[in-house]
Formats: structure tokens, sequence, C-alpha cells
């Protein structure tokens, strides 16, 4: 066992979301069996009393991992020495709330967490967004903590949009989520995002899921068109209903694709295969450079973070519907640097 324990700082620690992953990575589910945590929770002050209380359950639990936890409502002391940062808390958009306002509150929250990152972080340390809208979020924070952190160690999650794909596929073609590789996010994380399985197999040969779908759909015509119309939308609005049945949010569904995030960046995907993330884009595909934008993904470990996997064909169908995604993106990165932010 490692003996030298990992600071894990989690942002909004009071929360439904941060309450279900804190649980997780204290029992080893996100870094491993052998590597001891020190928990740091970062609330607002009107969510202390949540976060304290969710501390003194964790002490309750008497994880063999988890060293310590801490819970505060000062940004230089949640993050001083975090090797792993979760950016969960964010400004939920209300009723009636335009989206140029939702930016300017994020970039609130976002700017002064990244300065505190770039200030006290470990040298090493790895971001991830969950907060919407996660994509510029991250943007923002990126920004904030430059030129002490690099930029390309800021992520945004969206694999919780590949599990989704990756669940919806599963029960149309009856398959276990491990007989499924190669799906694919582009863009942002929003409805204009792009669930690509053009590149996706099933089982462990080549079998590409667009054929098993056209054979069990009458053709190639036909499984595009379900693709489109029902599992392009169904993915890209799952949250809004779940929403609808649970009367709630998305919460553990949300905490367990950031440990999947974080668990895969940290320690590696396997080579023959990728999972999907939004990283800071170097030109890749033609996206703009800058952007946080999800793309195919895999891993080499810590040191090495996210890389895009690059050289994939894309037909004319995938390239209008990624740019669509991108312009998104690119008119939210304009709105925050007409707020000053960038």
């Amino acid at each position: 066992m490692a003996t030298e324990p990992t600071t894990v700082t989690i942002t909004g620690g009071g929360g439904q979301i941060g309450y279900a992953l804190m649980f997780r990575i204290a029992a080893g589910d996100m870094l491993g069996p052998d590597r001891p945590v020190r928990l740091r929770l970062l609330e607002i002050p009107q969510g202390m009393r949540a976060a304290e209380g969710a501390a003194l359950e964790l002490q309750d639990c008497a994880f063999p991992l988890l060293t310590d936890v801490d819970v505060t409502d000062d940004p230089l002391t949640a993050f001083n020495g975090t090797r792993i940062a979760m950016l969960v808390g964010a400004r939920p958009r209300t009723a009636g709330m335009e989206r140029g306002d939702l930016l300017a509150a994020n970039a609130g929250i976002f700017g002064p967490q990244g300065d505190a990152i770039g200030a006290v972080a470990d040298d090493g340390v790895r971001v991830v967004v969950v907060g919407n809208p996660a994509n510029t979020n991250a943007l923002i924070a990126a920004a904030s903590a430059s030129p002490d952190i690099p930029a390309e160690r800021f992520t945004a999650l969206t694999r919780l949009d590949h599990n989704r794909a990756v669940g919806q596929l599963t029960e149309k073609l009856g398959v276990g989520a491990d007989q499924i590789e190669g799906v694919a996010i582009w863009g942002n994380h929003s409805a204009s995002q792009f669930p690509d399985v053009t590149h996706a197999v099933v089982g462990s040969g080549d079998t590409m899921v667009i054929d098993v779908l056209a054979e069990r759909l009458g053709g190639h015509e036909a499984a595009t068109a379900w693709l489109d119309d029902v599992f392009i939308p169904r993915v890209a609005k799952r949250g809004a209903e779940i929403i609808d049945v649970r009367g709630s949010s998305s919460v553990a569904s949300a905490a367990n694709a950031a440990i999947d995030h974080v668990r895969d960046e940290q320690l590696g995907t396997p080579r023959r295969t990728w999972t999907s993330a939004a990283v800071v884009s170097r030109g890749e595909y033609g996206v703009p450079e800058g952007l946080v934008c999800s793309f195919p993904v895999r891993s080499r470990g810590h040191e090495h973070g996210y890389e895009v996997v690059e050289g994939l064909d894309l037909d004319d169908r995938s390239r209008a519907r990624i740019a669509a995604s991108v312009d998104e993106l690119v008119g939210e990165r304009d709105a925050v640097r007409a707020l000053g932010v960038l």
C-alpha cells in the first residue's frame, strides 16, 4: 500500500453528488485498494453543516484508506496540496435565467477556484469539472489557474453521456456493457452533443454496432434513422428525462461517471479502446484550439492524463453534428470573453 495519501478535493461537498462521491472514493473505488486518500470538502457557508455531517458519517464508516477529512469554505485551504480536484458545485440554471446570466454566475465560482488551484494545488494536480455548463466552466477555471497550472490538466465530465450511450446500446442489442467498445461523445455536454457509434464494436471481435443495428432494424437506413431520431436525442436529453421521472436530477449516475473519469485518467485505459472526456483542444479534428471539447480519449496514467484518439474517419453526417456542438462551445467561450473573464 502507498504510504503518502492522495489529497482529493470535492467542491459542493455538502451537495447530493458530493455525498454520493465521497464514500466510494474513501472505499477505494476511484484510485484502487492500495492508495490512501485525504478528502477535502469545499462548501459555501450555507452548505457547511451538511458537509460537516457527511464528514461525521465518513468517520463512522472507518474506511481503512481514508486518512482524514477536512471541511472548509476557504478555497485556498481546500486546494492546498490537492492532487485531484473534482469541481462539482455550480450555479444551476433557474426558471427564466438567460444562458449569459448562467455563465456569469458560474464565472464567479470557477474563476476564484481556478485562482486557488493555481496558487496552492500540487504541481501535478488533475482537475475534472462536473458542475454545468461543465465544458465552459472548465475553460474558465483553466484560464484562471494559468500560468501556474497547464490548461491541459483541466477536463470536463462527458463520461456520464458516454455511459448513457453504452447503456442505451446494451438495452437495444441485448448484450452486457462490457461487450460494447468504441462509443464516443463529441462536443459539448449539452443537448447539442454527438453520441457517436460509427466506430463502436460488439463483443471481442470486429462486429460493428451499426451492422448489428442494421440487421435488427431492417437495413442501414433504418439503423441510421434510429440513431438520429431515438438514440442521439435520448442520450443528449437523458438528464431531463430523469428529472421528469425521478423528480430530481441525476446523482448516483453522475457520481459514478466522475469516478470512472478520474479512475481511467489516473490508472490508464485499455489500449484497444477508448472512453470520452472533454479536454482542451489542440486543434484535433478541426476543433478550435483552446476549447474544452469532448473527444474519444485514452490515458496512459496520471503523469500523462487524457490524450485525444486521432486519425478516426468521420463521414459528413458526423462532421456536421460535431460542428454544430463545437459552434455552441465557441458561442459560450465568446460570451465568457465578453464578460472579461478570459
